[in-house]
């Protein structure tokens, strides 16, 4: 698929947070979007030359831990009504024409964010950027936790916890999801990936081919010409030395640099209509070192460049 081009400048770029981290075993990511917008994210999209937006944090009720019911990931109803109230605002925020950009939180988010977007859209093309691919079922997951199950909803395996009225499923075109940066993978997981036609680049495919030709490739399979991928970038899909602040890291990820071009490539090729990034945890964060980071990758996400 040929380039596009960047983003228009003129877009509305439009913040939302999403403070959760109750589908995780590690708490603390529910206080990642506080400290991506503290190290500058709005002052710096506007410096990019956009019109942005911060339109707060979608409501997350308290955590009540209720326990694990049959089926049922942990924290399932506070959850569920945060992806809900989440679906609610990127499906409000792309109809206004905008380019929501969410921060979390853990990646149990991108279940209303990936049903708002269908919910605009119909089903997209996929990009996510994760050590895991997250696609178990309360089923398959040897945790219980939301968000290793995000993938799994979007594809419509969760119907009897997520309704197709509001969380519309599948959610997400198979054939145009594909994974990039794995390396930790559930049994359950790879069965999905292969079963169901997904394209999957580990770490080894790119240590042998190049975060360039990864990338690209990506946006070929996903898209189908401007605004028709949503990206879905886990910071721990980074290297924990660059990134040490996220509750599941896996040694052997992506440089500093490899993460800017993967996000610079889907500026250039203008096929994203919203991205999230998720799973920064202050809490176990080296000062702000990954937050920094995280907030420089939306940036070359919205076409940031050296030059």
């Amino acid at each position: 698929m040929p380039f596009s081009g960047p983003p228009d400048l003129a877009r509305l770029v439009e913040i939302i947070g999403v403070p959760v981290d109750a589908g995780a075993s590690r708490r603390g990511a529910r206080l990642g979007p506080q400290a991506i917008r503290a190290v500058g994210l709005v002052e710096r999209i506007g410096a990019l030359g956009y019109r942005v937006r911060d339109t707060g944090d979608v409501a997350v009720l308290a955590d009540d831990q209720t326990p694990l019911g049959p089926g049922k990931p942990h924290s399932f109803e506070m959850l569920h009504a945060t992806a809900l109230a989440l679906a609610d605002s990127v499906e409000r925020s792309l109809g206004s024409g905008a380019f929501p950009i969410i921060v979390g939180g853990d990646h149990s988010l991108a279940i209303g964010a990936l049903a708002g977007c269908a919910r605009a859209k119909g089903p997209q093309g996929l990009i996510w950027i994760d050590a895991h691919a997250d696609a178990n079922t309360p089923a398959t997951s040897p945790t219980g936790n939301l968000h290793g199950m995000p993938v799994g909803a979007a594809l419509g395996d969760m119907r009897e916890l997520f309704d197709a009225k509001l969380f519309p499923t599948p959610s997400i075109d198979a054939a145009r999801t594909v994974f990039v940066a794995l390396r930790d993978l559930d049994p359950g997981e790879k069965r999905q990936i292969r079963e169901r036609g997904m394209t999957a680049f580990t770490m080894s495919d790119i240590d042998r081919i190049g975060m360039a030709k990864v990338m690209e490739r990506a946006v070929e399979i996903a898209g189908r010409g401007p605004a028709s991928i949503h990206v879905s970038f886990d910071i721990d899909a980074i290297d924990p030395a660059a990134a040490p602040g996220t509750g599941t890291p896996v040694q052997g990820g992506l440089t500093y640099r490899e993460g800017h071009l993967a996000m610079e490539i889907v500026a250039e090729s203008g096929t994203a209509h919203s991205l999230e990034v998720v799973e920064v945890n202050p809490v176990i964060d080296d000062g702000v070192k990954t937050a920094r980071v995280a907030m420089e990758l939306v940036c070359s996400a919205l076409g940031k460049s050296i030059l």
